[in-house]
Parts: C-alpha cells; sequence; structure tokens
C-alpha cells in the first residue's frame, strides 16, 4: 500500500504516461491510414479469433529456429501476462488490503513466479545470442550489399539493446519486489522460485526489506509507464502490431494472390506503389509489425544466394524512415520520398522470384512480397524502368499470345504421339479440359511433359480436350514483374476464350503451377471463376479411383522439388508425392522441402531475365541440394523448374535426371 504522497505520484505519471501514450499511437494510426484501402473488419469474430490465436502461438514461429523459438514463447507468454500483473500491482498500490483471493490468487502468483523466471531467462539468452554469438550476429544482421539504412545498421542492435535491457529491468525489479515481500511476510508456497531468492534477504532489518519492496516496486511499474509512449518507435510494437496484422490482412484464396488494378476507374493516376502511402494500410503496418528477426531473410532464395534482396530490409527500411519523419507524417506532411530512394535497390527489386516465402515463414504476417511486386507495378506502368530482357517477353506475349514468341503450331508437341489429342472442336462434350500452357506448347523439355500427362489421360480413359490455337499465355510473367495491364488484356481474353468452350463447367488441368495459381485463383477477381487442378492431383485421383493403373515396382530413387507455385502458393504438397509412390519411386526428401522448399530461381519472372548479380545461382543452390539427397532422378511439377534445374545439372554434371512426375507416372504406364 502506498502512502498518499506515493499515491499521487503515481497517479500522476499514469496520468503523464497514458495521456503521451495516446499521442504516440495515434501517431501511428494515423501514418498507417495514409495508405491505400483499408485494415480489414469484416467478419469480425473470425478475425478477432485469428488475432487472438495468432498472439498465443506467436505466428507459429517455431517453424524455424526451435529452440529459439520455445525460449521466444516463454518470453512472449511471459510479457502478455504482465499486462495483468502489472494492473493488479496498480491496484495493490492503490487500494488498501487489496490481493486476488484464494486459490485463483494462488494461481495467479504461482504464473506470474514462473513468467518471470522464464522472460529473464529468455531475455539474457537474447541479449547473449544477439551480442556475443557469431550464429546471432549473423541472422540478425544483413549482408553490405543489402540496401539497409545507415540509420537502421547502427539503430537495429541499440533498439535491441534498449528492449531487451527495458524487459530485463521491469520483469527483474518486479520479481525483486516479490522476493522483499516473502521475506516480510513468509514462505509462499505459490512462488517457488521468489521464495527460494528471498533466502538471499535473511537477516536483513525490517526497514531495509520494506525500503527494498517500495523502491522495486517503484521502478518496475515506473519503467512500464514511462516505456508506454515509446512503443510505436521500438521493435517491441511487434507483440500487439503482429496479432492486429493477422486479423486485419485481406483474406486470400491462396498465398500469393494479388489484388487487381481498377484500370476502367479514370479517377486512378498512380498504378502501383512509388512511397508510403500509395502501399496499401495492411503494407504500413507490416513496418510497426517487423520484428526484425530476419526469418524472412534467411528464407529467401535471392538473399541466401547473395543477391541484394532482404525482404527484412525492405521492412526495416520502411520502420526507420517512418521513425524519423512519425510527426511529420502522421501530421499529413510531406510523403515524396520514393520508395526506391531508401526502401529498396533496383537490383534487390528484381531479383525477387515472388516464391512467397517470406510470407510464409513470417511470424507477425508480413508480406514484403507484395511491396516488391506492386513496386514493380510502378517501375513498369508508371516510370518504363524495367530490365531490358523483359521487353522480348512483354512483345511475345502482345502479338504472339506466349512470352518465347513463337508463331508454330501450339500443338506441334502432339504431332509424335501415337495417338490423337482431340481439340474442343473436335470433342466438344469434354469431361477434362487439359491446359497445355506456353511451355507445354513451346519449350522442349515442357513439351517432354505434355506429351507424358496425355500419355496418362489416355491410359486413364479421361475424356479430355486442349484448346489448341485457341489458348495462350495466362499472363502470369507480365504480372509478376509489374506489367499489369498486359496482364489484365490477356485475362480478360482468356476468361472469355474458356467460358466460351465451356470450361467454367468442367475441370481444367495444366502440368504448369503458374497456370493453375493464375487461372485458378487470380482470374477470379476479374469474372473468371475456374475449377483447376494440377496434373499430379489429377493423377493421383486417378489411381484412388482405381482409373490408372501402374507398374509399382520400378524402386527408383527419387527426390521431389516442391514448386513454389504448386506447394507454398496453393498447399499442394501430398498429390505429387501419393503419385510418386504410386509409380513405385523410393521417394529421398530433402531438407528443404513442402512449405520451406527453395525456389528453382525462375519465378516472379526470373526465366525471362538475367539473374541478378550475386554469389550463386538460385536453381545451383537447390540443384545441389537435391543432389546431397543420394537420389538418382529429381522429380518436379513445373515445366519452369525442369528448365531451370536441368540447366544446373548440366552445369553440375548431370549427376541426376531431371523428370516431371508426369514423365514418372507415364514410364510406370507404359511398363505395367
Amino acid at each position: 500500500m502506498l502512502s498518499p504522497t506515493e499515491k499521487f505520484l503515481f497517479v500522476l505519471l499514469v496520468a503523464i504516461s497514458i495521456g503521451a501514450t495516446i499521442v504516440t499511437f495515434d501517431e501511428m494510426r494515423r501514418i498507417i491510414a495514409r495508405g491505400t484501402g483499408r485494415l480489414r473488419l469484416d467478419d469480425l469474430p473470425k478475425r478477432v479469433v485469428n488475432g487472438v490465436v495468432a498472439l498465443i502461438t506467436q505466428g507459429n514461429i517455431q517453424k524455424n529456429r526451435k529452440l529459439t523459438s520455445y525460449i521466444h514463447y516463454g518470453v512472449a507468454w511471459g510479457f502478455i501476462f504482465y499486462g495483468l500483473v502489472n494492473v493488479l500491482d496498480t491496484v495493490e498500490g492503490l487500494v488498501a488490503g487489496f490481493e486476488v483471493p484464494g486459490v485463483v490468487g494462488g494461481l495467479y502468483r504461482l504464473l506470474a513466479d514462473v513468467f518471470s523466471v522464464a522472460v529473464l531467462f529468455g531475455v539474457v539468452y537474447f541479449l547473449l545470442r544477439r551480442f556475443l554469438t557469431p550464429a546471432g550476429h549473423r541472422t540478425l544482421s544483413a549482408r553490405e550489399n543489402v540496401p539497409l539504412m545507415s540509420e537502421a545498421r547502427a539503430g537495429i542492435p541499440k533498439d535491441s539493446l534498449i528492449v531487451g535491457v527495458f524487459i530485463l529491468l521491469h520483469v527483474g525489479f518486479r520479481f525483486l519486489s516479490q522476493t522483499f515481500d516473502i521475506a516480510l511476510e513468509g514462505f509462499d508456497l505459490y512462488q517457488p522460485f521468489a521464495t527460494t531468492f528471498a533466502g538471499l534477504w535473511q537477516g536483513l532489518p525490517m526497514e531495509t526489506l520494506t525500503i527494498g519492496f517500495h523502491a522495486s516496486w517503484w521502478i518496475a511499474l515506473g519503467l512500464i509507464f514511462l516505456f508506454l509512449p515509446y512503443f510505436p518507435y521500438t521493435k517491441h510494437a511487434h507483440l500487439f502490431m503482429g496479432p492486429l496484422n493477422f486479423m486485419t490482412r485481406p483474406y486470400r484464396s491462396a498465398l500469393g494472390v494479388l489484388e487487381p488494378i481498377d484500370f476502367e476507374d479514370e479517377t486512378v493516376e498512380q498504378f502501383g506503389v512509388a512511397r508510403l502511402s500509395d502501399l496499401p494500410q495492411t503494407h504500413i503496418l507490416d513496418a510497426f509489425a517487423c520484428i526484425m528477426c530476419n526469418r524472412c531473410q534467411d528464407a529467401c532464395p535471392a538473399y541466401v544466394t547473395g543477391k541484394e534482396l532482404s525482404p527484412a530490409a525492405l521492412e526495416i527500411n520502411k520502420r526507420y524512415y517512418i521513425w524519423e519523419n512519425m510527426t511529420e507524417l502522421a501530421g499529413g506532411g510531406d510523403d515524396a520520398a520514393h520508395l526506391m530512394d531508401y526502401a529498396i535497390s533496383d537490383s534487390a527489386l528484381w531479383a525477387c522470384t515472388a516464391c512467397g516465402a517470406c510470407v510464409e515463414v513470417c511470424p507477425v504476417g508480413n508480406e514484403p512480397m507484395f511491396d516488391i511486386l506492386n513496386i514493380r507495378r510502378d517501375q513498369v506502368l508508371m516510370q518504363a524502368d524495367f530490365p531490358n530482357e523483359l521487353q522480348g517477353a512483354y512483345r511475345g506475349m502482345e502479338r504472339a499470345g506466349n512470352p518465347w514468341s513463337a508463331t508454330e503450331d501450339r500443338l506441334g508437341w502432339a504431332k509424335s504421339l501415337a495417338f490423337e489429342v482431340p481439340t474442343v472442336e473436335e470433342n466438344p462434350n469434354f469431361d477434362v479440359l487439359y491446359w497445355v500452357g506456353c511451355a507445354g506448347a513451346f519449350d522442349p523439355k515442357g513439351q517432354e511433359i505434355a506429351r507424358a500427362i496425355v500419355t496418362v489421360l489416355n491410359a486413364a480413359g479421361v475424356n479430355f480436350a486442349v484448346l489448341g490455337g485457341m489458348e495462350s499465355c495466362t499472363g502470369d510473367a507480365a504480372r509478376r514483374s509489374g506489367n499489369e495491364y498486359l496482364f489484365y488484356e490477356m485475362a480478360r481474353g482468356n476468361i472469355e476464350m474458356l467460358k466460351e468452350s465451356g470450361a467454367e463447367e468442367k475441370r481444367i488441368v495444366t502440368g504448369c503451377p503458374h497456370c493453375l495459381h493464375t487461372i485458378g485463383k487470380e482470374y477470379k477477381d476479374l469474372g473468371g471463376n475456374f475449377h483447376v487442378m494440377h496434373h499430379t492431383q489429377m493423377i493421383a485421383d486417378l489411381v484412388g479411383r482405381g482409373k490408372l493403373r501402374l507398374n509399382g515396382a520400378q524402386l527408383e530413387q527419387v527426390t521431389f522439388h516442391d514448386p513454389c507455385y504448386l506447394g507454398r502458393h496453393n498447399a499442394v504438397y501430398d498429390e505429387p508425392r501419393h503419385s510418386l509412390a504410386s509409380a513405385g519411386v523410393t521417394l529421398l526428401e530433402m531438407d528443404r522441402s513442402r512449405n520451406k522448399s527453395f525456389c528453382c530461381g525462375a519465378g516472379g519472372a526470373q526465366f525471362w531475365k538475367e539473374e541478378e548479380p550475386g554469389a550463386q545461382a538460385v536453381s545451383m543452390n537447390r540443384y545441389l541440394e537435391a543432389e546431397r539427397t543420394g537420389a538418382k532422378t529429381l522429380a518436379i511439377g513445373c515445366p519452369f523448374c525442369a528448365r531451370m534445374l536441368e540447366d544446373a545439372g548440366k552445369e553440375a554434371g548431370e549427376t541426376m535426371k531431371v523428370m516431371d512426375v508426369a514423365e514418372l507416372v507415364a514410364g510406370a504406364v507404359n511398363n505395367r
């Protein structure tokens, strides 16, 4: 219980703290509100649950760095519980005789005691890891070639130290106050750790113990009220901004679905993102939510292979730009600085493979990939500034309907087959439409895969047809390289053509995960609702229903590369493996598989341009990982992955065959 003077001073401190906190948190709110769109609050009960789950699970941080993640759980849960502890400590100080009664009070004290120790242990661990271990320096820093604001390079360690020391002192002095209280009042069964440490004060005078208790209480609570207004200026804001991020971001039908630009709206003057205020509100919130843990950086294929890109650096640069201009930005002041001037470099921008690894791994729901793709839109549509090599792909899509600029027959790949591949004109009553894709039509490796797919469909007696000359590029490469208008035009044409062919009521199967994603998930925003399957899904279904019988005695050792747009973007992991198992192979998994799969390097339109400078090609990094499994064959499920990994294999000495799942299954059909 505080004295009257202490009560007055404490209430004054709380009032000043709350007033200052309202000001700084409102600045944060107003900066986020400067973005485009809005934070999503539809279906609010479900969103609140999402936020609470994210708070409790900490965004499933245990996906990576297992030990560190579990220690973080102790720190996070402890600090969350300390919200209650601080409230009750305040009430105990202001209200004479107040205490939480009975068993509930005992449980509360036990949790406070255990969490205090968990937090103290965890913070010491993180400070030692951050500042004294090579691993901590490596994982929590960025290479010198990464564009990171000088203020950030100096400020990140300082911010980590400030937050760490604050938590250490706040929780430490609160724990200390309990040891003094137990020394005064006697043993407490519900506070085993504090009771143990209370023995240190044995023999001290009552006056000393009382002073120790009051001083510790004041320091513990004083620190939290002094720190509250400073929260928006530290990475500790992720504690509540992370769950808010999960709660308010858009629901996406798949991980990488981009929101379209409304080219029919004549009031729109800016296409894509140039400045901070052009970003959607949810992506400005990302900057406040970022924990600076660099998990996205560790997962990024561009960063891992030595490129300039770091998704973490992008978010951190946004954060530091906001911090440096917080009051001005909150007041509606000038936001003229282009993101390319401080947030990301040209080489980093074009190094992104749009694989989605940064989005998948982020424990606070950040989506840096979308920032990059939106900035590309500005560079292409507003600045006409993009890699020269992409011009050929754009011209090919515009004039020939494919990025190869090929003018030959789109059904030429089928001429060597022993059976006819019917078109929709020849078989208008088809059950399945096989979308061949540009790679299947024109790339030599893609053609081999296309022949394998129709061989399997034919063997299973599937009533299928192809579009032949009516088929055109989906526009995936255009969209992910920033040429949204070209994508828009191609998508509208394809949607109309697919509807006219009757595909809206039928199943579409494709061998290309990019076509799967674009037609199945992104055409919906433009009025195209199609049921699209990957060929491995179709194969697994046919085998499961007994329509396809295979020779399951090959016993070949195979490792499977999960294509980003099949696995991470569309969550198709099991069907390719089931298909391989049906073909009788022995599967050897790579260390990075399923949602942790490493990109082949083709995505984000990288296939159509030179790879950005770095220490290693992304495809080579992946090929060497597959090689380490000891497998004789590297199985893939994407024609672009096939080309990238086959080329890497040639450079590495062709230690493995690179084959699509459909090719392996077709072999099992022919050898039955």
